[in-house]
């Protein structure tokens, strides 16, 4: 929704009605993941995509017809035959679709707040937040939906008992998941519920202000990261040393992270390789919701810190999320190369690609 809102409001600025199609299940190599949105106006201008070009110009006419009638509808596309203007996706893949009209969703109870101003309220204060939309309950589709902040109260309409469950499952899928479907059984009824999450640009925390640390601030922000270091020591949390990096906090990790806040859309990488300055942020992170905690070293160095981590209270199950030694296993020794390979595994960690399944390995 992010990437489409400033349309969105635009249009609204200017009283144009407005629908929102959003992929809800994809099969195959489908250009587009699950939870990618497009707008379309109701003089049919768009933003956004949901194919990359496959299918767009025929949901502009769905989404037309579902702004003349007010009801949102659900559309699926395959592979297209050999007609060459046959609509289809080219790729193989297949999607499924679900396109709303937005005064439906921006709709809510008197004294209530609706779905989509709690939506757009987190993007805005860049924190995360899932939709769940019931699609079908039984036999029969629907349209009912909430908003599930993180560390916020939801909003919206869902059946009596499907609350809890919604909400059970959006607390999941902020501490790590992706959008898609998922089937409930509420009283002996199935009830199909589209989850979407949304998550704010990430960030990246950079615990160290040495070489290693460098590139990787330079080589995360043309991927989106929003860059911080950290490093309490005036040498290396120079802000000369990070031209590129949005901020450097020359404070002891503890106080820097805390002031941060880690969210589930931050990556903390400790590689300053001086516990004094590591352990502390380590201990920070490892209690927060933060999506990667990955620590420089090597296997014995790894051995040693775990110990102390232990020692200071860190629990198993919170020391399991450690990836340390840092990195996917590229090979590379070259500090360049670290960064490569520990950004890597942060995307990967991200996307939920099965690289990142693989466990923490290489680094040095």
């Amino acid at each position: 929704m992010r990437e489409i809102l400033p349309d969105v409001e635009r249009w609204l600025g200017e009283g144009k009605a407005v629908a929102v199609a959003t992929i809800t299940k994809t099969w195959g190599s489908s250009p587009r993941a699950a939870g990618s949105k497009m707008a379309v106006c109701a003089d049919g201008a768009m933003a956004g995509s949901v194919s990359g070009g496959c299918v767009e110009s025929a949901v502009v006419q769905e989404a037309l017809q579902v702004l003349k009638s007010g009801k949102p509808k659900q559309l699926h596309y395959g592979v297209s035959d050999d007609q060459a203007w046959e609509v289809g996706l080219a790729c193989g893949g297949q999607i499924d679709l679900l396109v709303e009209p937005l005064s439906a969703w921006r709709a809510a109870a008197a004294g209530k707040t609706s779905a989509y101003d709690t939506l757009v309220k987190a993007l805005r204060e860049e924190r995360p937040v899932v939709r769940a939309v019931l699609l079908r309950r039984g036999d029969v589709p629907t349209w009912e939906q909430a908003a599930f902040p993180w560390d916020s109260a939801p909003a919206g309409s869902l059946p009596s008992g499907l609350w809890e469950i919604a909400g059970a499952e959006a607390d999941r899928l902020l501490s790590g998941g992706v959008s898609g479907v998922r089937t409930h059984t509420l009283h002996g009824e199935g009830m199909e519920v589209f989850y979407d999450l949304e998550l704010p640009p990430p960030t990246l925390v950079i615990v160290g202000g040495v070489h290693i640390g460098i590139e990787l601030a330079r080589l995360a922000k043309p991927l989106g990261f929003r860059v911080i270091v950290v490093d309490p020591r005036r040498a290396f949390g120079d802000p000369a040393r990070f031209p590129m990096a949005d901020r450097v906090v020359a404070e002891w990790p503890a106080e820097a992270l805390a002031a941060i806040g880690l969210t589930p859309s931050t990556a903390v990488t400790a590689v300053s390789h001086d516990p004094k300055i590591d352990d502390p942020a380590l201990i920070s992170a490892l209690r927060s919701p933060a999506f990667y905690i990955g620590a420089l070293g090597s296997a014995e160095t790894n051995r040693q810190r775990r110990k102390r981590l232990m020692e200071a209270g860190v629990k198993e199950a919170d020391l399991a999320r450690l990836r340390a030694p840092i990195g996917l296993n590229l090979g590379g020794r070259a500090p360049a190369e670290i960064a490569l390979a520990v950004l890597a595994e942060i995307v990967a960690t991200r996307a939920g690609s099965p690289l990142a399944e693989r466990g923490p390995s290489g680094g040095a």
